[in-house]
Formats: structure tokens, sequence, C-alpha cells
């Protein structure tokens, strides 16, 4: 790794690991504890452990303290419960709890975890494109079995081949969704379609570990709206969806330290991480206080240190033969 990704690994990593208290809705003052995001914190801080196992490196002691939490936390009957609070969101909170299991458990809450999950979510009917893709990644991944076409049936729709970038003056009003101005800089994308870019990518790519499937004009075209956007987040010091951005690159089969765009997202990142590893919030016009209490500098802080992590983790992963121009 370079100076500067081993800096942004080291911090976050350390950071996350000093706040598991935050993470666990049953310790004592634990800030998520009353926080309606808290399943999906936990969920996330699962997803990082399950890729820091493919992606090798000396990363083991400092996600120790996670894995430990996660062993807990996936054999605790009531847990699962917690993902009721979010009904919309309940299923595919339970399909990835099954997905993301620690190895070496007792795996009875997870499986009844599977077994409450109707029929019919595992089924493509009435779901976009990326919601299909988002069940088979982690209905895969849990042994769970589905009706979701094969991602070679999947790709051609997916926001990485039908997205396409807005022209400059389509959208100079900057975006409502983060309270953020655009001063003038168009986004090439929406905040929705910028995530949608990312996670497509995530679920077709398995974070860099299998080909996407796209290729020719359909790859170089997803390249060129994963660059765009990622210009534009450095620009207004969006950091969480700099990082995905990133990560993004790289499952397109890119070296992100080595194009201008992806190099430039990794010192905003720096530039952006405090002396204590946190990357305090989404962006700099959300980023928490200083002075905040610490529940309230978690809450707006966790979700962009840890996907800083998880860009850390995948960039210094290696490349697959496949994965080569």
């Amino acid at each position: 790794m370079t100076s500067s990704l081993d800096q942004l690994s080291a911090g976050t990593l350390d950071w996350l690991g000093a706040n598991l208290d935050h993470f666990d809705p049953y310790a004592a003052g634990a800030g998520t504890a009353t926080h309606q995001q808290a399943a999906k914190a936990v969920l996330e801080l699962a997803l990082l452990r399950h890729c820091s196992i493919w992606t090798g490196g000396p990363h083991g002691e400092r996600l120790g303290g996670a894995t430990a939490l996660l062993r807990k936390l996936w054999q605790r009957p009531e847990f699962p419960r917690l993902f009721d609070a979010h009904p919309p969101s309940a299923p595919t909170y339970g399909l990835a709890f099954a997905a993301l299991a620690p190895d070496g458990i007792d795996d009875s809450v997870r499986r009844a975890t599977l077994a409450r999950l109707a029929p019919d979510f595992l089924s493509p009917a009435g779901k976009s494109p990326l919601k299909r893709m988002e069940i088979r990644f982690y209905a895969d991944k849990a042994g769970a079995s589905h009706t979701i076409e094969p991602y070679a049936g999947l790709v051609g729709q997916s926001p990485l081949v039908t997205l396409t970038a807005a022209t400059p003056g389509d959208a100079a009003e900057g975006d409502a969704a983060t309270g953020e101005a655009a001063d003038g800089d168009t986004a090439p994308l929406t905040d929705s379609e910028g995530y949608s870019l990312t996670h497509a990518a995530f679920f077709l790519g398995d974070y860099g570990r299998t080909p996407t499937g796209l290729d020719g004009d359909a790859l170089a075209h997803a390249r060129e709206l994963v660059r765009r956007m990622l210009d534009h987040c450095v620009g207004q010091d969006r950091w969480d969806l700099a990082a995905e951005l990133v990560i993004s690159q790289f499952i397109l089969g890119l070296d992100p330290l080595r194009t201008p765009s992806g190099a430039a997202a990794v010192e905003c990142l720096v530039r952006a991480q405090r002396s204590d590893g946190a990357i305090p919030g989404r962006s700099a016009a959300l980023m928490a206080s200083p002075s905040a209490p610490a529940g309230e500098f978690f809450r707006k802080a966790y979700h962009t240190t840890l996907v800083t992590a998880l860009m850390t983790l995948v960039l210094s992963s290696g490349r697959p033969s496949w994965h080569r121009d």
C-alpha cells in the first residue's frame, strides 16, 4: 500500500475497533441502542469483516474485536428482531444476516432467520434489476434457494449500463437530499443514481472478487460514469460516495491509485481523516462537530469511516489474473 492508503487503513480500522460499544445494541449506553440504524450499522460491520477474509493482509488483529462482537450477536435470537423495526428493509437485512454469518458459530439463529423469509421475496417478481442483483448476491452467499436470474441476465439492465450522465445545465440547483449546493458544478448523477452505480458494481463484482460481465463499450461507459461522478465528489468533499466509487473503479478493472480521479479521492479522504482515524461524516457539509457527544459523532461518522476502511482493504488485496487489462 501507499503511505496514504496505509494511513487511511490503520486509522479507520483502529477507530472502528475503539468504538465497538456503539455498534453493540446491547452494550450499556451504546450509541446506537435506540438509533433506528442500529441493525444496519452491525450488518455493515459484518460486511467489512466478510471482505477482510478474502482480501488478506495484516488486518486480522485490528478486526479481532469486531469479529468477537459479531460472533456474539449472530447467536442472540433477539438480534434479528431489530430488523422488524424497518419493515421495508427487514427481509433484505435478514438475508444479509444469513449471508454474513461468521464461521464456526451455532447457526440456529441464522437458519431460523432464513426460514422466516417469504418465498416471494426470493423471486424476481416486481423488483428492479438492482434489487434482484442485491437479493442474488446475499442469497448465493447464504445458500438460500431463489429464482433470481443469473448475473449474465442482469448486467445489461444494471445502472452501470443504463445510467447516463447529466450535461452541464441539467441540474444546476444541487442535491436536495444532502442539503449541498452544486456551486455551479453540475453533478453527473443524482445521489440516488450514484449509489445505484456503486452498489451495482459491488453486487456484480463481489467487491473485486469476480468479473462483472461488462466488456467493450459497456465497460468503457461504466468507467466513464464512475470517473465523472468521482471527480464531482472529490470537488464537493463527498467522502462516503467517493470511497464507494474508488472501490467501483477497482471492480471495473482499474487501479484507482494510478487514475487521476482515484488518486485524488484517496488524498481527499486523507485530508478528511481526523487524528483519531475517523472520517467525520458523509461529506464536509454534513460532518459531525468535533464537540458533538460521542453517540452523535458515531452516528455521523461510522458509515463513511467503515466504507473508507473497506476501500483500503479492497485496494490492498491484489488483483486476480482476470482483472488485468
